[in-house]
């Protein structure tokens, strides 16, 4: 029996010094998106350790919606990935 290769990095040193593997990753059957699954997506992808296309296929997400939780993350933190908080991060960038 052969098990396939995922192409690319199998684990990356992320900025603050921790690693990150495709082992950490989220389940490809996650239906709930709760924010750690989301920042650790966005991560990843941030990384180098998958890609935007691979995350989306493996996840079953947009493009959009990869794209604003990239953008939440960049602007205002992890904390921007809450739903709860998800209005109130709305209500700033409509305001800039």
């Amino acid at each position: 029996m052969y098990l396939k290769r995922p192409a690319g990095p199998r684990v990356v040193t992320l900025e603050d010094g921790s690693s990150l593997s495709r082992s950490d990753l989220p389940s490809v059957n996650t239906s709930r998106w709760v924010a750690g699954r989301k920042a650790v997506v966005v991560k990843a992808v941030q990384s180098g350790l998958i890609d935007a296309a691979e995350a989306c296929e493996m996840y079953n997400l947009s493009q959009e919606e990869l794209e604003s939780w990239c953008a939440a993350v960049r602007d205002f933190g992890e904390t921007a990935l809450k739903t709860t908080a998800l209005q109130r991060f709305r209500q700033i960038e409509q305001r800039s």
